[in-house]
């Protein structure tokens, strides 16, 4: 199986992505001497978020500066430093930045000056196309989903990065992608490599539940939080992460399983000994045919060989994806390209139960919620109409403001910070972030 290493190009992904808009060779604009724009210094504790101010018939309010809020971290209140509109994916008049003092000459070279940030326009959009968790029976489905996006969501002013979490092998730069040329050639790659619900039942049982399914959940989380890391690199401006993706379920089909399990194991080994709880039932021991005694279940299908702590892994998983999110100042947006779910492919030969199938979806449809709504995003789950969803994505990341702060709590042991911010006008409705969480010590 063919599988992306988005480290290395990520890196260069994002940092090209922060210079300046101009040529290398194209000298700066010429100083004015009448009116000088004031720089406004960065420190160590500065954050950075979008703030999304919408009236009582959800329209977008401009004019707003920063004397119209307040802003609190943990209950204290702070300095709103950077307050500016962002109308139409373009920064209007955002103030100049500089994150530390002038070069210095060294070692008789003289540096050049330290310029700021030039080119903020447009949005910055990366999709990462999840296809290790998409069936191949779903790639149809998959693929006019970003159809959908590529012409209802992504401009030409618009940054675009696209790369997949394994089988796909797609790797593009974050790029103003003009005719829609490399989004495109994605679309052309795209193949789902997930596990089918008959895979699923037939793979072999580990401590960690079924063989492969957690390691493609990894390897795309994994290229989530790559992903995420170089993003926090890139400051001032509203990032949206569209996630395209089946979710997660790291021990789905219990009862199915189990009966697989007994059809193939517990043939010719005669009637196995009664257990003495009424809650287990016992089933045939795979590692020694012969036993009498077999392996104590519960009788939904667990049992002390399985994974016991699946949900909790999965949650931890989930939570550090969502950590890594809020500090980047990025917003996730999932969206399930199986869109309704009546039931089970029918090509399935799998014998699934009716809780078997709801537990199924019902966990991977909560795992793509949970990194939307904690990141300030929403699921387009349980729909077939992309469109009017991609709609409201596009409404979302074309018109809000930036807002910037440097952070009087200088206890970097306080890992979880909450952020609230009021304003002093009625009838407003205010979308943000309002919470993040900064990196353990010695975690960088």
């Amino acid at each position: 199986m063919r599988r992306t290493k988005p480290a290395a190009w990520l890196l260069a992904f994002f940092a090209t992505a922060t210079l300046s808009g101009q040529s290398a060779t194209q000298a700066p604009p010429p100083p004015q001497p009448q009116a000088q724009t004031p720089v406004f210094t960065k420190t160590v504790s500065y954050k950075a978020m979008d703030l999304l101010v919408r009236d009582g018939k959800n329209r977008f309010v401009p004019g707003l500066t920063k004397d119209d809020f307040e802003l609190y971290e943990d209950g204290v209140l702070q300095k709103i430093d950077v307050f500016y509109p962002v109308i139409g994916g373009r920064a209007v008049n955002p103030p100049a930045m500089a994150t530390a003092p002038a070069a210095r000459p060294v070692g008789g070279l003289i540096l050049p000056k330290r310029t700021a940030q030039a080119d903020i326009s447009g949005r910055v959009f990366v999709i990462l196309i999840d296809d290790m968790s998409i069936a191949a029976v779903d790639t149809p489905k998959t693929k006019q989903v970003l159809k959908y996006i590529r012409d209802t969501l992504i401009q030409d002013n618009d940054l675009v990065g696209i790369v997949s979490s394994g089988y796909s092998s797609i790797a593009v730069d974050l790029t103003h992608d003009y005719e829609h040329v490399r989004m495109n050639e994605a679309i052309k790659r795209t193949a789902g490599a997930g596990m089918t619900p008959d895979d699923i039942v037939r793979a072999s049982n580990t401590s960690k539940g079924p063989a492969g399914l957690r390691y493609q959940a990894y390897m795309a989380m994994r290229t989530a939080r790559d992903i995420l890391d170089r993003a926090a690199q890139m400051t001032d401006r509203r990032k949206a992460f569209i996630y395209v993706s089946a979710g997660y379920d790291f021990d789905p089909f219990k009862g199915a399983r189990l009966k697989h399990e007994n059809d193939v194991y517990g043939v010719g080994t005669g009637k196995l000994d009664a257990p003495s709880d009424p809650n287990k039932v016992a089933v045939a021991d795979p590692n020694d045919p012969n036993s009498r005694q077999g392996v104590l279940r519960d009788i939904n299908g667990t049992s002390n060989r399985n994974n016991v702590f699946a949900e909790q892994d999965l949650i931890a998983e989930l939570a550090e994806l969502i950590r890594v999110a809020n500090r980047a100042n990025m917003t996730i947006y999932t969206v399930d390209p199986r869109g309704l779910m009546a039931g089970p492919d029918i090509g399935s030969t799998a014998v699934l139960t009716t809780n078997d199938w709801i537990d199924y979806k019902t966990t991977t449809l909560n795992s793509l919620h949970a990194l939307a709504d904690n990141t300030g995003g929403f699921c387009v789950c349980s729909t077939n109409e992309y469109e009017e969803a991609l709609k409201r994505i596009d409404n979302e990341t074309s018109d809000y403001y930036m807002v910037g702060y440097n952070s009087t709590n200088q206890d970097r042991l306080k890992l979880k910070r909450k952020i609230e911010i009021k304003s002093k006008k009625t009838g407003l409705t205010l979308f943000y972030r309002n919470e993040y969480t900064l990196p353990r010590p010695g975690k960088g």
